[in-house]
């Protein structure tokens, strides 16, 4: 029987690590945990709360609030991976909106909210057999991961894919818009206090700026194969 490992897939936003992440989990039979999704929920929580808005957040009152959270992770078997329930609605569509991506940063900054969900992800990769993605999984989340990836692409890039994805999707959203986004996501997630967005020192980092999907699933599936032996 082939031994299971960790892997932690972190970098910038919008530079596909999600949809790697689920690829290779389905490919290699691990659990996929998209660390993403539940800061967004925790997000989407605190908007519904009236915690957050544009020009103003409360952050204490989401820190008070926090013992009323419950994330969960169930499959759907339709769509072929495991989608976000915040307090057991499924928000995995209300989670993905731009709205919500510009205040998912801002609330994963918050301490309080990392340790809660870091404790839950650990948790999650006790038996191994995981793919997690992030911003800090190879450098707090599980620093002892066998495979550790840095995935990144230029700002321009990352906020074309996130503009098409958005357009498929019928929203009406402008490119300047989402580049905004993307670079102010990038400033905070790497200048916050509590675990910044860093490469792991033991990170294989990949530039996906000119890759297609296939070449980069080919790069990480050899990967893996290669730690798991």
């Amino acid at each position: 029987m082939k031994k299971k490992i960790i892997i932690a897939i972190d970098g910038h936003s919008s530079t596909g690590k999600s949809t790697m992440a689920k690829q290779l989990a389905k490919e290699l039979g691990y659990v996929y945990v998209d660390t993403g999704a539940m800061y967004r929920a925790v997000a989407l929580f605190a908007m519904k709360q009236g915690f957050i808005k544009s020009d103003f957040f409360d952050k204490q009152a989401l820190i008070n609030s926090l013992d009323q959270l419950s994330l969960s992770f169930i499959f759907n078997e339709t769509r072929g991976f495991a989608e976000m329930y915040l307090n057991n609605e499924n928000v995995e569509d209300q989670i993905r909106t731009l709205e919500v991506s510009a205040q998912v940063s801002v609330v994963a900054a918050v301490s309080e909210v990392r340790r809660l969900l870091v404790a839950q992800q650990q948790k999650m990769g006790e038996e191994k057999g995981i793919v997690m993605d992030g911003r800090d999984i190879g450098t707090v989340v599980f620093p002892n991961a066998e495979l550790k990836l840095f995935v990144t692409a230029s700002a321009e890039i990352r906020a074309k894919r996130r503009y098409d994805e958005l357009l498929a999707k019928g929203e009406i959203v402008s490119y300047d818009e989402i580049f905004q986004n993307v670079v102010e996501r990038d400033r905070i997630d790497s200048s916050r206090s509590d675990s910044p967005l860093v490469k792991a020192a033991d990170a294989i980092e990949i530039d996906n700026s000119n890759l297609s999907r296939e070449q980069q699933f080919e790069l990480i599936l050899k990967l893996a194969h290669e730690r798991i032996g």
